[in-house]
């Protein structure tokens, strides 16, 4: 198995990001950009198993999250993450793809039709489109600010919250994985590692005009997009999956069963075997 190497990147406002590098870069990088509320740990699997064929991984705390610093100002706009992701793959030479998850692969998208067209080699969206379920997002804010001021007293408390949250996924025996989304604050209660601020501050000064404008320019993305949905997600549903992909010129859905909206984490075989048969066959492309 791969062990990361810790490295750092600078944002174009001074925000540090931490992150994790796998292997070397044989065949090209890919940055690995997990949902909101997570941190680059959620691909520990994923990392390890593209650097083992030959992938230098760069996977990534975003901004607010994990071990990368909090906005000062609050400013978590998704166009601000974007933004982000432009000034990370600016430092890595060659070809560069993005594997996106929710927030993650959503900012990637901003970034391609916004920010820096031409930034990435292809995209990877993991269950996110731009027209996602509203219930089904409001119902993962909610349960991302339910716990925000109280914490938990135990991971196991933590443990048992997931697991009403998710009732299809088994519960882990071993919760060394979670204690890694989980911060011990000064009160010694344990609270997700992750701003506070990040809930509010995703939606701020963003318009219906802004998303009319995002979505026009979608059909002029060439570069090679991937789909990859869980079959019970509860945010993005197989019509929107279907009508996002028939926009494209180039893009590609996979639908993957028994996975809700945290594919990976659900199903991970059989996400990691739709990334990598994706990546694979972009290998002969110019």
């Amino acid at each position: 198995m791969n062990r990361p190497t810790p490295v750092a990147f600078k944002t174009s406002d001074g925000i540090v990001l931490a992150a994790d590098r796998y292997g070397a870069r044989g065949r090209g990088s890919v940055i690995l950009a997990h949902g909101g509320g997570q941190t680059r740990h959620a691909w520990a699997k994923t990392a390890s198993a593209l650097a083992d064929r030959e992938w230098e991984v760069i996977a990534l705390d975003l901004r607010g999250h994990g071990d990368s610093g909090w906005s000062p100002t609050g400013d978590y706009r998704i166009h601000r993450f974007a933004e982000d992701l432009v000034d990370v793959v600016g430092t890595m030479p060659g070809r560069t793809a993005i594997i996106g998850a929710s927030l993650g692969g959503l900012a990637g998208l901003y970034a391609e039709a916004e920010v820096a067209p031409g930034s990435f080699s292809s995209i990877t969206l993991v269950d996110i489109v731009p027209s996602m379920d509203s219930d089904g997002a409001a119902k993962v804010m909610e349960f991302m600010g339910a716990h925000v001021a109280q914490g938990f007293g135990s991971l196991e408390e933590a443990a048992a919250v997931i697991a009403a949250y998710l009732p299809h996924r088994p519960r882990p025996k071993d919760l060394s994985g979670l204690a890694k989304n989980l911060r011990q604050c000064d009160d010694g209660r344990l609270r997700w590692h992750w701003d506070p601020g990040f809930v509010s501050g995703v939606h701020r000064g963003r318009t219906a005009q802004d998303t009319d404008a995002f979505q026009a320019r979608l059909p002029g993305l060439t570069l090679p997009v991937h789909l990859i949905r869980g079959r019970l997600s509860e945010l993005v549903s197989l019509e929107a999956a279907e009508n996002f992909v028939a926009l494209l010129p180039n893009a590609k859905f996979t639908d993957v069963a028994g996975a809700s909206h945290m594919v990976a984490g659900d199903r991970n075989d059989a996400f990691l075997n739709a990334a990598v048969e994706f990546l694979e066959s972009l290998d002969h492309q110019p």
